[in-house]
């Protein structure tokens, strides 16, 4: 194994911490049985698929969600709480050591988001940390909504590694699903899924990046 030079970092649960049953409960609570048999962390239906390509809009989605669960009486406001209810938020001192990580590596940010989630992670990171955006913390933070493709589609991965001339076999991918891991392993990269048992922080200290 070559030496890491770059690495690649999912967003929901390595650097802000998320909970897809805090959504599936929200959703169940405004009546939606069984709302895991529709999303969940390793299969969604494609109304969340094309939400995080950006195919379509959040009033799209919104209207969506009323017609596959047959729930028409949920607001606009019901619907985005409910599908907001997953984030959480980043433990403290997790922006510091990405900080730290980029005056050693080339860092970038590879995450499946929607436009719903992600204004309001935006309007977290104002209030919490009055930064703008993520920009601050990576060489280019990437978005799948802003991009049209997603994980664990290949060519996402291949479009990031082409556009910054990236050597796969010199690159660490982080993320905390298996069939992202999946895919970025097939194209070559180095792997680390990030559990709950294995944070972001013990990956990084096990590759001894810091040192």
């Amino acid at each position: 194994m070559k030496k890491i030079k770059n690495i690649i970092f999912d967003y929901g649960n390595v650097i802000f911490d998320i909970d897809f049953k805090r959504a599936q409960e929200a959703f169940e609570n405004l009546g939606i049985s069984e709302f895991d048999q529709h999303f969940g962390q390793l299969k969604q239906d494609n109304i969340f698929d094309d939400l995080d390509k950006g195919k379509i809009s959040a009033q799209e989605f919104r209207d969506g969600i009323r017609d596959i669960t047959g729930q028409h009486a949920l607001s606009d406001q019901q619907i985005t709480d409910a599908w907001n209810s997953l984030l959480i938020g980043i433990p403290e001192g997790r922006h510091e050591l990405l900080l730290t990580l980029k005056t050693l590596y080339r860092t970038f940010l590879l995450s499946n988001n929607n436009e719903i989630h992600y204004q309001s992670i935006i309007e977290y990171l104002n209030r919490e940390y009055r930064i703008k955006d993520n920009s601050v913390f990576f060489e280019k933070d990437y978005y799948s909504h802003l991009m049209g493709m997603r994980k664990p589609d290949a060519e996402i991965f291949e479009y990031v590694l082409s556009t910054h001339n990236l050597n796969p076999e010199e690159t660490l991918f982080i993320d905390d699903s298996p069939q992202h891991l999946k895919t970025a392993d097939q194209l070559g990269l180095i792997t680390a899924q990030a559990t709950r048992e294995m944070p972001f922080e013990k990956i990084i200290k096990s590759y001894n990046l810091l040192s």
